[in-house]
């Protein structure tokens, strides 16, 4: 059963490590989108390719003997990842939501149960003999564990899975605090990432049963080898779904609007109903949703009840703009209200940028340049 369960199903692992390692290269060179949170992820991906090898060298047969002429000490080693995943998912979503994001000591004291196992698994398994770690590989992991390391394999999957739900609650106050500064409940599209978050806990609970199951041995009737292969299944799936999705749909990866009106004579060709015009507009200054950062087409389109071809037509044709620099304009207006108002004095340009809406300071600068001809402090000082 161990040897049919690992044996055909390395191919899963294989893909897994692959894609992780495409999409991280892809993340790096990027240069849309928020620089830190791109390589956040594409740290976290990588450490999952890492969790992938782990298991190919540990229960595939065709990679034990080649680790194996290699170095024992890549047994186990990869396995380190597993306590750098779960911080590096969670320190993600927060240079996500969170504008201008620096890592805070906060976060860096997640790394600290890392440290820790790094220098017991130096000590336990790097400095010890090889022929002595040659010889532990050959017993039975499952019975022959240490209960030591079987309470930190527990003690590793909760830890997983609590910093899954941190998670979940940093998504979870961010949507709140975007209720509470607008008019209306605007759909932040966030969908994205509550996939890859839930999905990755759920993987994770997976996990805690597996340690438990080891730790108890046949206290509990679960057969951890397809326990071991629906995680190996469901990580491969979520990255392939995950990536399918955010080169969709993401506003990390999307570009400028393409349906932009090739002539001044085709943009007058088309009329439309000055009611929705005016609907668009007045949901813009009352309700004001160009203050989510995540707005995207589709989401506004959702807010107006319009189809988001029929809106981005108006907005290109109408309004003469494509859907960033419409969104931006608005943005930049209510950048010029706050720079001019008398009780604003004493806030920061850059909280001016993030109550206005805007996630990244270049961004800003630029649009204020090109809407007003000076930049945000030139603007400021002009009118004080």
């Amino acid at each position: 059963m161990k040897e049919l369960l690992y044996n055909t199903h390395d191919l899963a692992l294989v893909i897994t490590i692959f894609q992780c390692l495409v999409f991280s290269f892809f993340l790096i060179t990027l240069r849309e989108g928020k620089q830190q949170a791109n390589v956040l992820l594409a740290l976290f991906l990588l450490s999952q390719a890492a969790l992938s090898l782990d298991n190919l060298i540990n229960f595939g047969e065709a990679f034990q003997y080649v680790a194996l002429d290699i170095s024992t000490n890549l047994y186990y080693s990869f396995g380190l990842a597993y306590w750098l995943e779960a911080p590096l998912l969670l320190i993600y979503v927060r240079a996500l939501i969170y504008k201008e994001h620096k890592i805070s000591a906060y976060e860096w004291s997640f790394f600290i149960p890392f440290l820790l196992f790094t220098a017991y698994f130096a000590e336990s398994w790097w400095l010890i003999d090889a022929d002595v770690r040659l010889a532990a590989m050959q017993t039975d992991m499952v019975t022959d564990t240490p209960l030591l390391d079987r309470v930190l394999h527990v003690l590793r999957e909760v830890f997983r899975v609590a910093c899954g739900v941190l998670c979940l609650v940093e998504i979870r106050n961010y949507q709140a605090r975007i209720k509470q500064q607008v008019a209306e409940t605007i759909s932040v599209d966030l969908t994205w990432l509550k996939m890859l978050v839930i999905g990755f806990t759920i993987v994770r609970i997976n996990s805690v049963l597996i340690a438990l199951t080891l730790w108890l041995g046949n206290g509990i009737n679960l057969n951890y080898e397809v326990l071991g292969l629906v995680s190996n299944y469901a990580v491969m799936l979520m990255v392939s779904v995950f990536i399918f999705y955010s080169m969709g749909y993401s506003t990390v990866f999307r570009g400028i609007d393409k349906e932009l009106p090739a002539t001044q004579e085709s943009a007058t060709t088309l009329e439309f109903d000055p009611q929705k015009v005016e609907k668009v507009e007045h949901y813009m200054q009352t309700a004001k949703p160009y203050f989510n950062h995540f707005l995207t087409l589709e989401s506004l389109a959702n807010q107006v009840d319009m189809q988001p071809r029929a809106l981005s037509n108006m907005i290109n044709q109408h309004f003469q703009k494509n859907f960033f620099e419409f969104i931006n304009y608005y943005r930049i207006e209510e950048s010029k209200r706050l720079l001019t108002s008398p009780e604003n004095n004493e806030i920061t340009i850059l909280q001016i940028m993030d109550m206005a809406g805007f996630n990244s300071k270049a961004t800003f600068n630029t649009c204020f340049k090109k809407l007003v001809g000076q930049t945000p402090s030139e603007f400021r000082k002009a009118k004080n």
